[in-house]
């Protein structure tokens, strides 16, 4: 996520210190995606030298400082917004690649491999499950966070169900049976046409 633009659009409703964007960020996703202190600061200060926002005193550190939002910012807030996402090549995603990993090994039960992963899965449902059962219903911005979520894991059970009917269906032939085999020796053999055989008559001289 963008965490640059989190923090210019809590700065629309006004001037706020780095500790306070911290927390009011957190607040509102429910503590999801915690913040390291020194990424706001990391954050404000990149944004305060590309014009979008800036502080009541340049001479403070950045514990002390109140950052406010500029025309410029607003502007970069708003134009992010409208823009969609960048498309692209789908993300190397790692669970993706430790099933085709596992599914060319020998010895490896990439049926088995796949329940665990399920199961870990549906786990992490149940728990964002109760986290939105326990949610106060005007806690919109959790129940975003919460909803999305449950979206995404939903989408990767029904990846691995379907990764698991396409393994049994179409079975991979594991990578040491697709190696090619040792080329034959390049030394002489035994028995060649060419050589001598020693039980050929020798003949006469003249």
């Amino acid at each position: 996520m963008s965490i640059r633009h989190a923090m210019l659009a809590l700065l629309t409703e006004a001037p706020k210190y780095g500790l306070q964007l911290r927390q009011e960020f957190e607040a509102r996703t429910g503590d999801v995606w915690p913040l390291n202190v020194g990424q706001v600061y990391t954050t404000l200060q990149r944004l305060e030298r590309e014009g979008h926002v800036e502080s009541d005193d340049a001479g403070r550190d950045g514990a002390q400082k109140r950052y406010r939002l500029t025309a410029g910012g607003e502007r970069e807030l708003h134009g992010w917004l409208r823009t969609p996402p960048q498309a692209g090549p789908p993300p190397r995603d790692e669970l993706v690649m430790k099933v085709q990993v596992a599914s060319r090994l020998p010895g490896v039960d990439v049926h088995e491999i796949l329940q665990a992963h399920r199961r870990r899965t549906v786990e992490e449902m149940q728990r964002y499950t109760h986290l939105k059962a326990d949610a106060a219903p005007e806690d919109v911005g959790l129940g975003l966070v919460v909803d999305a979520e449950l979206f995404r894991l939903e989408a990767v059970v029904r990846w691995l169900d379907a990764a698991d009917a396409r393994l049994r269906s179409n079975p991979p032939t594991p990578a040491d049976a697709t190696r090619a085999p040792d080329p034959a020796p390049s030394g002489p053999t035994v028995g060649h046409r060419n050589e001598p055989s020693r039980n050929r008559p020798t003949e006469a001289r003249r």
